[in-house]
Parts: structure tokens; C-alpha cells; sequence
């Protein structure tokens, strides 16, 4: 067997998407239109590594089987064209299309190449398409760019959206240490309303690709806003990673809550995901109200090494989609994330275990009868002592990457250190990626998401999300599970296998 198919069949994944050929990072452009769900992406298509940036373009009915689509836009004289976002102009504001047959807007970030290398400041402007055939084709604006540079460096990824409570276009900006939010009734021009955030959350590396949004608390008829900022570097174990604030809006300015306001008086920053690989991650637009949800995706993988990783013919995948909620708990608001529901189509076989105990370690699923290149595990661990729960995917080859609760010293984690290939960057398996958990869990939901290279872990129904990659010599084929000291037993084991969809 050829090197080439080996590094395919190891690494290539089974159900999130990943170009065919070329270099890909941040999700871009994101719209619902027609029964399809539509991904734009940043995208290399002559490298696997970053190089100038064109939209690539992705089609999908359910966010898991994809069609990779002919690039959408290209570089051009104005630069490369960086993040961005796209809405469906469902009332023609912007005069582009029609009532019949409604413009698709998108907004992107042009790049200058030759302003940077010759150090000047203003290289990043925004800039408008339109695309007149639900996103096949695109038209660049003949009046761009349509938001100058305001002499700010960093000054990127605009997210547009329809902000249905003052019925306005609204869109966010990442301006280097702040966001900034602008309002639009035409989707041409744009009027600044103001800025967030210079002087709160996490600020290790330059804010990048912002979202946001209004979100029903659950439970509840009330409305708050979310702003998802993300970061590079500065994430909670290291490079990338995407923060969040939720607040309210009134149409021009966003102010977080006081219970907010105190938590990050606490914790300096509340994050999407604590694992390495989920940065930049946006939502879509144009969702129907009959479906409600606030549906998001992520780049998987970390700016620290993303140019490094061992794939041959393209680099990158997204993370599984994920639906965001909103809860409010004594007084605290979080968002919790879970997989999409429409992962359940694809389950080919189910295995359920009642309870299985556990101390020394003890198998849950093993290949033949599972394929763990390809699986969505879920249990539950009861009656939680002061120990610590450790689950190990591993491999013939004697790979393993570990994760779990330290309910001792009160942290979830990761370790790949021992995954098998891990020396192409100094920083992938550096240390334990690692989270703080309540002062003492006496319980534990954990739904785990299994790709050839990747595992996504979801605690306590989305609470708490560690997402990150691993590249082992050969397939995992064995997850397992061990305590310290004391014997504990888990409950309502839910193994489903996933049938592949390439």
C-alpha cells in the first residue's frame, strides 16, 4: 500500500468536511437557503499550507454530507480575500436582485499584500459580493471597498446578520483589541454605532472573527445577546481560541451583564471550547424561526501548528456542527454547545450497556464490533468520588490519547502526548490541556465524538467542550476507561456507529 493512500485512509475524515486538495482555515459565509446549507471557507487551493486567500464554497442538506462547490471568489488587485460572512437580502434592500428572486450578500475582508510588505498600516478593507443564483456565482461589488480602513492594522472578518429586534442589518468587525459594531440599511453602507470589549475578556493575541446574535434563554421567553470573539494567541491552553460574552444590545451598543461582568472578574474569560483545535467558529444565517436554532461550526485545528499538521494532499477539517443554547443557572449565564441532531441519521448500528463497573481498566468498545474511526459514544457516571476518571482511546500500535475528569484537584483534560505522531510542531503535545471543573462533580454526562483523527468531547450536555486532534500511526480501535482508587460504575453506555459518507 502506497504512502499517499495510507496518509488518506489514516487521516482524511469520515464524516467533517475537509477540501479535497489544498490548504483550508476559518469558516466563512455561512447561509441557509433552499434546503441547503451553504459553507464558504478560507482557502489555498495551490498549497496545503495558508497562501492567498480565496473563498472556497461547500453545499450540504444537514451540515454533514458535503459537496465541495467551485471557489467562490478570488483574489484579486484590491488583495486576498479574507473572512467573512453572507445573508440572503430577503427584501432586496440592497437592490441587487429581486423580490422574486432575493440577492445572496456576502461581506469579506480584501487583504493587501503589497501595503503590508511595504509596512503600512491600512491593508485590510471591507468589501461587498452579490450573487443572484443562491450562492453558485458571485459578482464583486463595483464600488468597493465599502468600509475604508480607519487606520487600524488589524481590521477584519466581518460577520453580518439581520437583527430582528431593531430591523436593521447589524454587523460586527475584529479591530485588533475591540469589536466594533456597525448597522446598515442597505447592505452598501455601513454606519459605526460603537465599540466593545479593549478592556475586558482575554486579550493574549489579536481578537479575530467575531459573531453575534440574539439567543433565548432555555426555559425561558427571555432574550439575551451573544457575542462570540475569537482569539490567536491567548486561547485557555494555548494559540487560538473563541471567547464569548453575552449582554444586551439596544440596537447600537452592547453591554454585558453585572453576573457576567463579575464572572470575568473571576475567570478572565468564559470560552466556546477548552480544547486546542476549535477556532473561529461562526453561525449560520438565514436559519428558519420553524427551526430556532443557533447553529455553529469551528475550524478544527490551532494556529500553532495548523501549517504542520501530517496530511498530505489538504490540511484542515471543521468541527462537527454544533447547536449553541443559552442557560441561566443561579444567576449565571453560559452557552452550552452539543452536536447537531442530524448526526443521528447516520447511525448504521447501536450498542447499549446498562452499567459496566469500573476500577482497573476496564474496555467499553473495541473494534471489530465498533469502528472507532467513526463513532458517537455517550454514558453516564454516578455517585463521583473524590478520583480521577481516566478514558483512553488507543491502538495496536500502543498510541493512546487520554482524557477525563481529575475530580481530586477539580480539572477535565486531554493528554496526546503519546498519540503517535506528535513532534512535527514543539507546540501539538507541549502539555495537558486542561479545564476547571466544579469544586467536586458527583456526577458526569460525557457524549464523545470519534473521526479517524479528532474527538469531541461533550460534558454534562455541553457544558463543558474539549475538542482536539491527534495523528496516530494506525487506527484507534479500543476506548477504555480506569479510576485510581475507587470502583465506580457506568450507567446508560450508548454506543452508536456512525456509517461513513465518504
Amino acid at each position: 500500500m502506497d504512502k499517499e493512500i495510507t496518509n488518506e485512509e489514516l487521516y482524511r475524515p469520515n464524516f467533517h468536511f475537509t477540501p479535497k486538495t489544498g490548504w483550508m482555515n476559518d469558516p466563512n459565509g455561512m447561509f441557509f437557503y433552499k434546503g441547503l446549507y451553504h459553507l464558504y471557507f478560507q482557502y489555498y487551493p495551490d498549497d496545503t499550507v495558508w497562501g492567498p486567500m480565496h473563498w472556497g464554497h461547500a453545499t450540504s442538506t444537514d451540515m454533514i454530507t458535503w459537496n465541495e462547490e467551485k471557489i467562490a471568489l478570488y483574489p484579486d488587485e484590491m488583495g486576498y480575500i479574507f473572512s467573512g460572512s453572507a445573508v440572503v437580502d430577503v427584501n432586496n434592500t440592497s437592490g441587487f436582485g429581486s423580490l422574486e428572486n432575493p440577492p445572496i450578500i456576502a461581506m469579506f475582508t480584501y487583504h493587501n499584500m503589497e501595503k503590508e510588505k511595504a509596512g503600512e498600516i491600512k491593508t485590510q478593507s471591507q468589501a461587498i459580493a452579490y450573487s443572484l443564483d443562491e450562492g453558485m456565482t458571485w459578482t464583486k461589488y463595483e464600488a468597493n471597498p465599502v468600509i475604508e480602513n480607519p487606520n487600524i492594522k488589524d481590521f477584519r472578518d466581518p460577520k453580518m446578520s439581520w437583527d430582528p429586534i431593531h430591523k436593521q442589518w447589524l454587523m460586527v468587525l475584529a479591530a485588533g483589541d475591540r469589536t466594533m459594531f456597525y448597522t446598515s440599511k442597505n447592505l452598501k453602507e455601513w454606519t459605526l454605532q460603537s465599540d466593545f470589549g479593549s478592556d475586558i475578556g482575554a486579550h493574549g493575541g489579536v481578537w479575530e472573527c467575531p459573531d453575534f446574535f440574539p439567543i433565548k434563554i432555555e426555559g425561558s421567553t427571555k432574550t439575551k445577546w451573544v457575542l462570540l470573539q475569537s482569539i490567536n494567541p491567548g486561547g485557555p491552553n494555548g494559540g487560538s481560541a473563541t471567547q464569548y460574552f453575552v449582554g444586551d444590545f439596544n440596537g447600537k451598543t452592547f453591554s454585558i451583564t453585572d453576573s457576567f461582568a463579575n464572572d470575568l472578574k473571576q475567570q478572565k474569560a468564559l470560552w466556546i471550547d477548552f480544547g486546542k483545535d476549535n477556532y473561529a467558529g461562526v453561525t449560520w444565517s438565514n436559519i428558519p424561526d420553524t427551526d430556532g436554532r443557533k447553529l455553529f461550526m469551528g475550524w478544527m485545528s490551532n494556529w500553532e501548528y495548523a501549517n504542520e499538521v501530517p496530511t498530505e494532499k489538504w490540511r484542515s477539517a471543521m468541527t462537527i456542527p454544533r447547536e449553541l443554547k443559552l442557560f441561566s443557572k443561579k444567576g449565571k449565564y453560559r452557552v452550552y454547545t452539543l452536536p447537531v441532531r442530524e448526526l443521528s441519521k447516520y447511525v448504521s448500528k447501536t450498542i447499549k450497556i446498562k452499567t459496566l463497573s469500573v476500577k482497573s481498566e476496564t474496555t467499553i468498545a473495541k473494534a471489530p464490533s465498533i469502528d472507532l474511526t467513526a463513532a458517537d459514544i455517550s454514558f453516564t457516571l454516578e455517585d463521583l468520588k473524590e478520583d480521577i476518571y481516566l478514558f483512553k482511546l488507543h491502538n495496536l500500535k500502543g498510541e493512546f490519547i487520554e482524557f477525563g475528569l481529575n475530580n481530586k484537584e477539580h480539572f477535565f483534560f486531554i493528554d496526546r502526548s503519546k498519540s503517535g505522531k506528535t513532534t512535527f510542531s514543539e507546540k501539538f503535545a507541549s502539555g495537558i490541556s486542561k479545564v476547571k471543573s466544579d469544586d467536586l462533580l458527583s456526577q458526569l454526562e460525557v457524549r464523545l465524538i470519534i473521526d479517524k483523527n479528532s474527538i469531541e468531547v461533550f460534558y454534562n450536555n455541553g457544558e463543558t467542550v474539549m475538542t482536539e486532534l491527534f495523528f496516530s500511526n494506525a487506527p484507534m480501535n479500543e476506548f477504555s476507561m480506569k479510576t485510581e482508587k475507587y470502583t465506580s460504575t457506568i450507567k446508560n453506555i450508548t454506543i452508536n456507529q456512525l456509517k461513513l459518507t465518504k
